[in-house]
């Protein structure tokens, strides 16, 4: 039987960092991927019905890949039985150990572990696919977990799940809404979701946190400190507003790195000054970061900071094909 734990805002938060840089850095350099659902399915021999597409196919079960199969009977019954795992019953047996870590293994699948898996491919749709889809995997389709804004980081929550009790995760605030990034996890960036704003706090997604301006603030909101899980979009009044890109304002924690349409594109001179910048913001290493970054060429330089531009992090990754330019 695998099984989770508790984990403070303070721990999530340091364990979502390590992870992102291990886990984007691996991306990028050639060679050294972590794995995606698809790639783990590949590695298992599924290469036709990865964990997440919808098919319960032959390899798969309720015990492998719920996502596909339907959640096992008994699931959610409170107790992890023996027939239970971190990977096929979070909200008994609580998030696994290795989530996250940067790599999708284990007993991880998309439904499980988004953090490290990605979302699986039904989750935003707008629909709770019950039995299929979670409140712990896919908050945004079913709405907060019960425990969701207790003000403890329960075993099956995370940063993605329950940022209001967890903290946001580590890349939350960059000014750039990338996946596995939404509304529900990461308002800074992403915005509020649907419906904040109509002057009504209801729905499954909206708290306190996720919406103050329906809900009203949380409960030591207004003491003059930005504390605990606070950010800008929860707390306004003791975080500061928050960047909204797309304003046509430049604001503190937005660049032409990140935000493009506020604070124009970068230039030649500001990939050269900026490049060990988008080298962190995507939590990669390569030549010329950290120590030395003007010692590469400026091509290298550019193609980064074009590439980051226009198709994310990810997107870096094929200038690490000819990294002399």
């Amino acid at each position: 039987m695998s099984s989770g734990r508790s984990r403070s805002p303070g721990a999530a938060r340091s364990a979502i960092a390590g992870a992102l840089i291990v886990g984007v850095a691996t991306l990028l350099v050639a060679s050294c991927g972590a794995r995606s659902p698809l790639a783990s399915a590949e590695a298992n021999g599924a290469t036709a019905d990865p964990c997440g597409d919808g098919t319960c196919a032959p390899n798969e079960s309720c015990t492998t890949c719920f996502s596909d199969c339907g959640l096992c009977p008994g699931c959610g019954d409170g107790t992890c039985s023996e027939n239970e795992t971190c990977g096929s019953c979070v909200v008994d047996c609580g998030i696994c150990d290795t989530c996250p870590d940067g790599a999708c293994g284990g007993d991880e699948t998309c439904g499980s572990c988004p953090l490290d898996c990605g979302k699986c491919p039904a989750c935003g749709d707008g629909t709770c696919n019950a039995g299929f889809e979670t409140c712990d995997g896919c908050p945004i389709d079913c709405g907060l977990c019960a425990t969701c804004g207790n003000g403890t980081c329960d075993a099956a929550e995370s940063c993605g799940s329950c940022p209001a009790d967890c903290g946001v995760c580590s890349s939350c605030g960059d000014g750039s809404c990338e996946a596995p990034e939404d509304c529900l996890s990461c308002a800074p960036d992403c915005g509020p979701c649907a419906g904040c704003g109509d002057g009504a706090c209801s729905g499954s997604l909206e708290s306190c946190f996720s919406c103050p301006g329906d809900c009203g603030t949380c409960p030591g909101c207004g003491d003059g400190t930005c504390g605990g899980t606070e950010t800008c979009a929860s707390c306004a009044i003791d975080c500061g507003t928050c960047d909204a890109c797309g304003d046509g304002v430049c604001g503190g924690s937005e660049s032409c790195i990140t935000c493009a349409d506020d604070c124009g594109a970068c230039g030649a001179c500001d990939c050269k000054e900026q490049f060990c910048k988008i080298m962190q913001l995507c939590g990669a290493t390569g030549p010329g970061c950290p120590s030395s970054c003007h010692t590469v060429s400026q091509e290298f330089m550019q193609c980064v900071c074009d590439s980051q531009l226009s198709g994310g992090c990810s997107a870096i990754s094929m200038c690490f094909e000819d990294p002399g330019g």
